[in-house]
């Protein structure tokens, strides 16, 4: 199972919205951090930190390019969270079936 400490620091990363629409705009390819903070509408310092965030709990990796900060995902983490997200999704996916097979056999037993 994937470790508690590694979910909390993913999770806490995707609560922010700014750190959200980073990983939405990585999603599209590479990109510098001053890029990001442009579209984003903040300051460089300030998109740096969220990307600093994002990069901890493994959602993001950075490379150093002369004087240019580049970004890319790093779906490793987000594998971990899908899996995670999948066992409760089969889970209720389960308890979903089980109530339609109930109420499907009271149907056809009301007059």
């Amino acid at each position: 199972m994937v470790q508690r400490e590694v979910l909390d620091q993913v999770f806490a990363a995707l609560s922010d919205g700014t750190r959200r629409d980073i990983l939405v705009r990585l999603g599209e390819g590479p990109a510098t951090v001053s890029q990001l903070a442009e579209r984003a509408g903040i300051t460089v310092t300030g998109l740096a930190k969220h990307v600093k965030v994002l990069e901890e709990a493994g959602l993001v990796a950075t490379e150093k390019v002369g004087r240019v900060r580049r970004c890319r995902l790093g779906p490793e983490r987000l594998t971990d969270v899908t899996a995670w997200i999948g066992r409760y999704q089969r889970l209720w996916e389960r308890r979903m079936d089980g109530l339609d097979v109930y109420f499907t056999l009271r149907k056809g037993t009301e007059p």
